[in-house]
Formats: structure tokens, C-alpha cells, sequence
């Protein structure tokens, strides 16, 4: 975990997002900070906006009302770099090819590509083609992608889905050490326990609407508020006292 939160430069900063669909509103007036070098968790169930808000602040659907900037001058394209959930790009190509191609087109991080690699334990299906992986070997080349990315900032989709309770513990592990030489990294999960390991700060997400944003603490201090004294500081109950 960080330490003070407040010494860390705002590295991307979202005000007043809304995104409607018809008449649906997907998002609405929602605002957070990232800070450089922390783990960031957009914490909701699934329905409740995650993935159209990581799709607007990544810039690949536009908003229909707010503001995105970034610390960076050459902004959002240089900044951040957005993996979806449940994808499977360039499904008839191997691999090998698919970390290749990242590294050649997207100006990737060679130097950290075997780490990677052995990292993530993508060896063994290195010659695989993509569209034959399964879900959880998919997600792990998926992760590669975003890793090997040159942008400081890393947006996740979903970064456990599909992996068994040994390959999460292990992708936290490997995502802190990146954390710790340099990356900030944006992750939306469903799965409060997961996020309540990784994560230094937290944006609450119900309903298309921000219901809190902070630490563990800060957010423990807030439910406190709300409901009087909890049962424990479980990050589960911290979450239902706040949506």
C-alpha cells in the first residue's frame, strides 16, 4: 500500500461524467482522482457502470457531459492504457505474435518482456493461438498486453475474471511489483475481497452514481458515520454501508 496519498501528484482526474443510452443513464455526474503510483479500485457490482465509465475515461466512447484531464501535457493517448474484459485480439495469431506485435506497435516495454512472460507463466503457450485459449489463460495474456504497455497509467477491466483464487493472488503480486517500479494502475473489479487486498484507494460505484471515494479508512470512517459502529472493518461491510 502507499503511504500519505496526499504527497503523490494527481496523475488523471474524471469531473462530472455522465454517459446516457436513450433512455438509460449509464453514468452520471461522476468525479475521482488518480494519484501516481497507487492502485485504484472502481469497486460496484456488475450493472453499475463500471465498464462504460473505463470506456469513457479511456476514450473509447465519448461522454456525454464532463471533463477528463490529465497531469501528462500530451494527454490521454500517451497517459493511460485501457484492457478490456473478454476480449481475445487477434484470435487466429499466436501468443508469442500478440506480445510481439504490443511491443513493435504500441512502443512497448521490452526490457520487462521476459519478466513478463515468465511472470504471468505464458511459456508454455507462447505458440498457442489466442482464439484456443481459455478464459483464464486469456486473461493472463490480456494482463501481458497492459503490462507491457509504455503509457504510465494501466486501466484494467475485470483484472481477476477468470483466474482461480492461486493465479489472483498471484496476478496481485505481480501487479504490485509493477506499482512499485513505476506504474499506477486503475482497476475495475466486482469482487470486494479481491479489491480490498490490492488497493489503496477505492471510488464507489452504484447505480451509475460515485457513492464514496477513499482509503480503507477513510471509507471505514464514512460507514461508521452512516450506520454507527460496524460489526469489523471488512471491507464487504464497509461497501454495503456505503451503497
Amino acid at each position: 500500500m502507499i503511504g500519505n496519498d496526499t504527497e503523490c501528484a494527481v496523475l488523471a482526474s474524471a469531473m462530472g461524467l455522465s454517459k446516457r443510452y436513450g433512455r438509460i443513464t449509464a453514468i452520471r455526474d461522476v468525479s475521482f482522482t488518480i494519484r501516481s503510483g497507487e492502485i485504484v479500485g472502481l469497486i460496484g457490482p456488475n450493472g453499475a457502470g463500471k465498464t462504460t465509465l473505463f470506456e469513457c475515461f479511456a476514450g473509447v466512447q465519448p461522454f456525454d457531459s464532463g471533463t477528463v484531464s490529465f497531469s501528462e501535457a500530451s494527454g490521454r493517448v500517451s497517459t493511460v492504457f485501457y484492457v478490456p474484459d473478454g476480449i481475445a485480439p487477434w484470435p487466429q495469431q499466436s501468443v508469442k505474435w500478440v506480445l510481439q506485435y504490443t511491443l513493435g506497435f504500441f512502443g512497448g516495454r521490452t526490457e520487462i518482456y521476459d519478466d513478463v512472460v515468465r511472470d504471468l507463466r505464458l511459456e508454455p503457450l507462447l505458440q498457442t493461438r489466442i482464439g484456443a485459449l481459455s478464459k483464464g489463460q486469456r486473461k493472463r495474456v490480456l494482463l501481458a498486453i497492459g503490462l507491457l504497455s509504455p503509457q504510465v497509467l494501466v486501466a484494467i477491466d475485470e483484472p481477476f475474471e477468470g483466474l482461480d483464487l492461486r493465479q489472483s493472488r498471484e496476478v496481485e503480486q505481480i501487479l504490485r511489483k509493477h506499482v512499485a517500479t513505476g506504474r499506477t494502475l486503475f482497476l475495475s473489479i466486482h469482487q470486494i475481497a479481491d479489491a480490498g487486498r490490492i488497493c489503496d484507494r477505492f471510488v464507489l460505484l452504484s447505480d451509475g452514481s460515485v457513492v464514496a471515494e477513499g482509503t480503507l479508512e477513510e471509507l471505514t470512517a464514512l460507514a461508521a458515520s452512516r450506520v454507527g459502529k460496524l460489526a469489523n472493518r471488512d471491507f464487504e461491510e464497509i461497501f454495503l454501508a456505503l451503497t
